[in-house]
């Protein structure tokens, strides 16, 4: 399998919240000699640090000869965290885009110091998961995803030839086919300035995931499939499943996933999170128009004025309303004094901020049910008749049990929990086959759609 790396841990989520559980993995591929990826992961160590400046994820993909790559890489990975936590004070929009401009300052330095370094150069996305939702750094052709309900949104855009000729034409970039898809426009080092994509927030509902990854995976691995699997499984499992699909079908080159699990969300996600359907959107509609120590003050008032209609009429519970109705106005005044009291502390806005509605560039949907199911049962049948005709070793009766779980669920018409017993189950076969090939060595399943190639 070559070269492989990964990280597993948890992290503060919203106070009240479980923790944020992560993962992330790289992996040199099947046809490169050494691995340019890098990947960190910094999160909050509390619910304080948390509120201070959030999780912080970074996956860079490095370009360049590979003692060039690697090194860019590996600095983009490591100063781009710490940058942002300096200045993280200054809101996280201003942060991410110092950050990234400090970095490719330091990696541009590098190369023009060291002749042998010229070329150096790296791709840099950050994920940075606060209370008011999640921000995003982006230079070059790695990505950013966020999976939620069915759906894989991707909230960069590839800053390479085909997406810049595909937005000047108004089309979609797999429109154009392979023309020059592995050209990048744009990446950190080369240059002694950068543009950087900043965007955010993008709001959080509990369950998101998101997924940082290089063109490793995305190269040779559908949007769909990823997201499905990213969904369905924990992160570290699926971290797993994605680098073993990516060298399944051929490993072309280095390969990065960092998965993201959000098990709390914004604050207005959680408030929401109670009231289903139309209630809900009623909720949430109202809470965006109407702050609610106002909310309280006005239901409050008639609560008060409900009450002594009461008391004229005899009606009992009137002092009881009354009680109840005098605190939801005195709440509601001591929220408009802390809404009045933290206005002049709040710093100006950035004149840099970006626009308030972040964008969504791809949606791709990946519902983890029966069709996903049936789709890597195929893969895994190939799978598996590939390595008993080569000889491939594998704990074959622990591999049945597995296969055996995911086809119940399918007879029984959970299409949700079959496909995470099907994903389990091709893992379990992949981690057997990628420990007993060699290098160079590839399989390449038939899939029901060929994966998109860039």
């Amino acid at each position: 399998m070559g070269a492989a790396g990964g990280l597993v841990g948890w992290g503060w989520a919203v106070p009240g919240f479980q923790p944020v559980r992560f993962a992330a993995l790289t992996d040199v591929g099947v046809k490169r000699s050494h691995n340019q990826d890098a990947c960190a992961a910094q999160p909050a160590a509390d619910a304080a640090a948390f509120a201070a400046h959030g999780h912080v994820f970074v996956v860079a993909d490095g370009m360049g000869g590979h003692a060039v790559g690697e090194k860019a890489s590996a600095k983009a990975v490591r100063d781009i965290p710490f940058l942002y936590l300096r200045y993280a004070k200054d809101g996280a929009g201003a942060a991410l885009r110092r950050a990234f401009q400090e970095a490719n300052a330091g990696i541009f330095t590098i190369g023009q110091e060291n002749p042998e370094f010229r070329g150096l150069g790296t791709t840099g996305t950050a994920l940075v998961v606060r209370p008011d939702g999640a921000w995003v750094g982006h230079v070059g052709d790695s990505r950013a995803y966020r999976v939620r309900r069915g759906l894989a949104e991707q909230l960069t855009f590839d800053h390479s030839w085909v997406w810049e000729i595909a937005r000047r034409q108004g089309v979609d970039p797999d429109e154009l086919g392979d023309f020059k898809r592995n050209v990048i426009i744009r990446s950190l080092g080369p240059d002694p300035d950068v543009e950087v994509d900043v965007e955010g927030p993008h709001p959080v509902e509990p369950g998101d995931v998101f997924v940082l990854c290089s063109d490793g995976l995305t190269g040779v691995v559908a949007p769909a499939d990823a997201g499905a699997v990213a969904a369905a499984l924990p992160p570290d499992e699926a971290a797993r499943l994605l680098v073993n699909l990516a060298n399944l079908r051929g490993g072309p080159d280095n390969i990065t996933v960092l998965i993201v699990q959000v098990a709390g969300g914004t604050a207005e996600a959680a408030a929401l999170k109670a009231p289903p359907g139309s209630l809900r959107r009623a909720v949430g509609a109202w809470n965006r128009r109407v702050p609610w120590p106002f909310t309280l003050l006005g239901g409050g008032s008639l609560a008060v004025l409900l009450s002594v209609v009461m008391h004229q009429n005899g009606v009992a519970g009137a002092a009881a309303l009354f009680v109840l109705a005098a605190a939801a106005v005195l709440g509601g005044l001591v929220g408009l004094g802390l809404q009045l009291w933290r206005e002049p502390h709040d710093p100006p806005p950035s004149a840099d901020r970006p626009p308030p509605a972040p964008n969504v560039y791809k949606r791709h949907p990946c519902p983890p049910g029966a069709e996903a199911a049936d789709r890597f049962a195929q893969v895994e049948a190939a799978l598996s008749e590939a390595m008993r005709g080569q000889g491939v070793g594998a704990d074959w009766e622990t591999h049945a049990k597995l296969a055996a779980s995911a086809e119940t669920a399918a007879k029984r018409g959970r299409g949700e929990e079959a496909f995470r017993a099907r994903c389990r189950s091709l893992l379990f076969l992949t981690d057997a086959f990628h420990r007993a090939r060699a290098k160079e060595e590839s399989f390449r399943p038939s899939w029901d759609r060929p994966p998109p190639a860039g």
